[in-house]
């Protein structure tokens, strides 16, 4: 009789050999699956919408063997040999302004699947169907073929319950020990405390040298607000020196989430952003700001010296609502004459909504009365057992605030209630960027991620939740469940 053990060593002598029994793949998969703390996919049941490839080159999806097998409006789903390199997992999500959540896969079929399906896609052909793939599958996607129609052998999308992992996916062992940890917790929905919206303060590192502030320049009684996001300290100091003197209100961030978290304290009155940013990537900010009616209003003009070309230009301002796209190394005249002009046409065009939405000065961190409108309907809706209406308020106000703390919080959790779990996963993780030490965010999060089969990254968010848990019963219950995850 074949033990566990030996399944998984026969697994690996079948990765090895690039063998395709289907059994011996799926217990490759599991091995692989344990390996990297991620889930599997199993690319002989998955259907992937061609077009879908278009974000990514051939030649670079068969020298990174990574292949995107589903992608949604805000996500992109890929396989990939090494789940872990996250640089590639980085470039992806900045190229795509996508979250992007990687599967492992066997190494011998994702070689495979790529030239099959980029082939297929060469054809004029709209899936790749893998030979396995279930019925279900191929309604869900729109893949079903009229019973006259050869289905080729060599094409046949991951499930596309979004509560569940693409694809007949493999998840990593995880425990499920019934110690309180793995469930996520609603006994926040319907707190709407107006200090959760209080913006964190988000540590700097100490500088190497203190250097005394010059003094500071007479602010100009029709200065304007203006937030520079740069990660290089010279770049900053030489536009700060040149808008104060202009008469300009200058603030600095170095890091994308210290800049959100500065747009939200301090609502200002235009951004100069760096594209290529720690953490948050400049296109990513521009994004979240632009398609926030509180925030849209602000002017963006963006700086590069990644990205060139009037083409990348074009996108900037079309794509992401960039005012102005200046090129790195830049003229500091052509940066403040595209800051002059984007205030300028800012002030012509004064939008009434902006006005309607715009951040008091004695309370910064307040929600607007409109959105704030929202998250209570959303709230009773829940409360009264509509969920699905309470989804609709909370996203019609973070249509309006795309910054609010309260509002993708519990958005979150309704989510994560709905079994949407990556939904639920990307709205909660960008809630911890505007509150970083809030227990029940992260948390929820690490049970997730768990549920998702993201061993890895639930261990990542576990250890978060022990920094920040309220009580050292809480703590010794976090700790007693990450020894049982590793």
């Amino acid at each position: 009789m074949t033990q566990p053990g030996d399944k998984k060593a026969l697994g690996r002598v079948a990765l090895r050999r690039g063998e395709a029994d289907p059994e011996a793949e799926l217990e490759s998969l599991r091995a692989l699956s344990e390996r990297f703390g991620v889930p599997g996919i199993d690319l002989n049941q998955v259907c992937i919408r061609l077009e879908d490839l278009e974000l990514l080159p051939q030649e670079i999806a068969q020298r990174r063997l990574i292949l995107p097998v589903l992608v949604r409006e805000d996500r992109v789903f890929v396989a990939m040999t090494n789940p872990t390199d996250k640089k590639v997992v980085d470039e992806l999500e900045f190229v795509t302004g996508k979250r992007v959540f990687p599967y492992v896969a066997i190494q011998a079929a994702l070689t495979r699947v790529i030239a099959d399906a980029y082939e297929a896609k060469t054809r004029g052909e709209r899936f790749y169907i893998g030979p396995r793939c279930p019925p279900e599958i191929l309604a869900r996607m729109g893949a079903q073929q009229s019973k006259k129609e050869e289905v080729p052998s060599s094409v046949r999308p991951p499930s596309l319950k979004l509560s569940q992992p693409p694809a007949q996916a493999v998840a990593p062992s995880i425990p499920t020990k019934e110690d309180g940890n793995n469930d996520i917790s609603y006994s926040e929905l319907g707190a709407t405390n107006p200090d959760l919206s209080v913006v964190a303060e988000f540590p700097k590192p100490p500088p190497f040298h203190q250097e005394a502030p010059p003094p500071a320049p007479q602010v100009a009684p029709n200065a304007k607000t203006i937030l520079i996001v740069d990660d290089e300290p010279e770049i900053r100091r030489l536009l700060s020196r040149v808008l104060s003197n202009k008469g300009h209100r200058v603030i600095e961030a170095e890091r994308g989430l210290e800049a959100l978290r500065m747009i939200k304290a301090h609502a200002p009155d235009l951004l100069v952003l760096d594209a290529m940013l720690p953490e948050v990537h400049g296109f990513e900010i521009a994004r979240r700001v632009k398609s926030s009616a509180k925030y849209n209003h602000i002017p963006i003009v963006m700086v590069s010296a990644v990205y060139k070309g009037w083409r990348v230009a074009e996108d900037a301002r079309s794509s992401y609502g960039v005012d102005a796209y200046v090129e790195k190394p830049f003229r500091l005249g052509d940066v403040v004459s595209a800051i002059d002009k984007a205030l300028a046409t800012a002030a012509q065009r004064a939008s009434p909504i902006s006005a309607q939405h715009k951040t008091s000065p004695a309370d910064p961190n307040a929600l607007s009365e409109e959105a704030e409108r929202c998250l209570n309907e959303g709230v009773a809706a829940y409360q009264a057992g509509r969920l699905d209406e309470a989804i609709e308020h909370l996203k019609r106000g973070l249509a309006i605030d795309g910054l609010a703390f309260r509002l993708r919080f519990h958005l979150g959790l309704l989510y994560g209630k709905k079994g949407m779990i990556y939904e639920a996963i990307q709205e909660l993780e960008q809630a911890t960027e505007q509150n970083p030490s809030h227990f029940p965010v992260i948390k929820n999060l690490a049970v997730l991620y768990q549920k998702a089969g993201f061993r890895n990254k639930a261990v990542e968010a576990w250890e978060r939740a022990l920094r920040v848990a309220p009580d050292e019963a809480t703590r010794a219950s976090i700790k007693q469940h990450l020894v049982s995850l590793l």
